[in-house]
């Protein structure tokens, strides 16, 4: 049967120093068998995807908050006490002749909003998830590895071709892109392409999976050798 260790990831995908990076690593089939391989495949799915429990659990909380507020409302009515913000006979009252007697724009408004709230909800259910985290291949294992980690080497290949020092690097590494900002030395001219090409090699050599793109800025202002 897999095992697997779960990786202590952190947040911050940008990465300036060196480390030394570490990686998690899954044990694939020994054995040849499909099962085994099968259990590897659901183990890395859910080292590299994100939980929907926070948005599930704030539909849940909305849905709960509307439901005992609609109960409230109906209590004070049926009880003869005047309601808490809006008495639900006239609030259905309105619905029904809408949108007479409302502002088309604040219609308009309206209708943007709820449409924009239940986009993001509906994007969050079918969309996949994703943790800051990389596949790396392995023939007998399965590695994850945090994007930091990944920014860490490429930000030493960037500064290694540009001759620059570490405060002068960052690396931002997303699931589709590597972002390399570069801050030149003050008189000393950098050739980007250099860069490019050392972060591009770097990277292939790492095979990530998926494999991002690579883009190089670098700053107008410099800074003061040393």
């Amino acid at each position: 049967m897999s095992h697997a260790q779960a990786p202590h990831a952190r947040n911050n995908h940008a990465h300036v120093s060196d480390g030394h990076p570490s990686a998690t690593q899954t044990p694939g089939n020994t054995d040849g068998g499909a099962p085994i391989d099968a259990e590897l495949q659901r183990i890395l799915k859910r080292e590299t995807r994100s939980s929907r429990a926070g948005m599930a659990g704030l539909a849940a909380a909305l849905v709960i908050v509307a439901c005992v507020y609609a109960l409230l409302e109906s209590a004070l009515r049926a009880l003869g006490q005047p309601p808490w913000l809006i008495d639900p006979q006239a609030a259905a009252e309105r619905l029904t002749v809408l949108p007479e007697g409302t502002s088309p724009l604040l219609l308009g408004a309206l209708g943007g909003v709820i449409a924009m709230v239940g986009l993001i909800f509906f994007l969050n259910a079918v969309l996949p998830g994703r943790k800051s985290r990389h596949l790396l291949p392995d023939p007998r294992a399965g590695v994850v590895v945090d994007d930091e980690v990944i920014a860490s080497a490429l930000a030493r290949a960037a500064r290694t071709a540009g001759n620059v020092t570490q405060e002068q690097v960052m690396v931002v590494v997303s699931q589709r892109q590597v972002v390399v900002n570069v801050r030149p030395t003050s008189g000393v001219p950098l050739n980007e392409g250099r860069i490019l090409a050392a972060v591009e090699n770097e990277l292939q050599e790492m095979g990530p999976s998926p494999m991002p793109a690579v883009r190089v800025h670098v700053a107008t202002s410099g800074v003061i050798g040393a």
